[in-house]
């Protein structure tokens, strides 16, 4: 049976989402269809492009870039993030880099992707990762700055592996860190791909939202973007709440 706090929650998203519907439906009628089409005329697109051939090729084709580029950017963000907070001189050396790393926008980040590979999965990998890594390695390395020297000193006079020093006192403080630089390093990830595949990309959703708003077809661009939420929103409950819940379930249990 569900609890009384669930069925609020629910009642409480329906309604935001009718209100939303309405006040879309309401601004649609004061505005020209290829300015803001109805949200009837964009289901009927929706439908469309969920029948076209096509649809289900370049979702998967977004999908594959945008997981490849967040796996890549975690392998490589988090042992580089304990690497630095474990070593403050390495820390105070490689600053510098990170900051500027952080200040390229994506989009440079997609011009010398096409330079340097072209139309290929490769540019919105190679993009994502660039604007990812970053993210979860600054949350990494604040996590591993939190780490108790105590600790990890008397960890080291019960002869404690490195291995065991890293997975009993570094993993349980970092999680936290890691898993919300990554989580926000997703939601990046997605937006970004977006731009890279306008550019650097011959499928994908960035692709056909390009080509629906070069026809000035802007009900699929809203279908597409629709989707696009959909997808995500289906992403965070299906997985990354479950996941952060199965994580942290010690701490409730604190």
């Amino acid at each position: 049976m569900l609890s009384r706090s669930l069925v609020a929650v629910v009642a409480q998203r329906a309604a935001l989402v009718v209100l939303l519907l309405a006040v879309w439906s309401l601004a649609a009628r004061h505005m020209p269809a290829f300015v803001m089409p109805g949200p009837q005329k964009v289901a009927l697109a929706l439908v469309a492009l969920v029948r076209s051939p096509s649809f289900f090729s370049d979702l998967g084709a977004t999908l594959y870039r945008v997981l490849a580029g967040f796996a890549l950017a975690a392998v490589v963000g988090a042992p580089l993030g304990v690497a630095l907070g474990a070593s403050p001189r390495a820390a105070r050396f490689f600053e510098p880099l990170l900051s500027i790393v952080n200040t390229v926008s994506s989009a440079i980040w997609a011009v010398f992707a096409i330079i340097w590979f072209g139309i290929s999965n490769a540019t919105t990998v190679f993009v994502v990762f660039m604007t990812a890594m970053p993210l979860i390695l600054t949350n990494v390395w604040q996590g591993a700055l939190t780490v108790e020297a105590q600790h990890v000193e008397l960890a080291r006079s019960f002869h404690f592996s490195p291995a065991q020093i890293m997975r009993k006192i570094y993993l349980p403080t970092i999680l936290p860190h890691f898993f919300a630089g990554a989580r926000l390093a997703f939601g990046f990830g997605w937006r970004v791909s977006l731009v890279a595949e306008t550019i650097g990309s011959s499928n994908g959703i960035g692709y056909r939202l390009r080509q629906a708003a070069d026809l000035v077809q802007t009900d699929q661009v809203f279908a597409w973007t629709v989707t696009l939420v959909v997808l995500m929103l289906m992403l965070e409950a299906g997985i990354l709440k479950p996941l952060e819940g199965r994580l942290f379930r010690w701490k409730r249990a604190a």
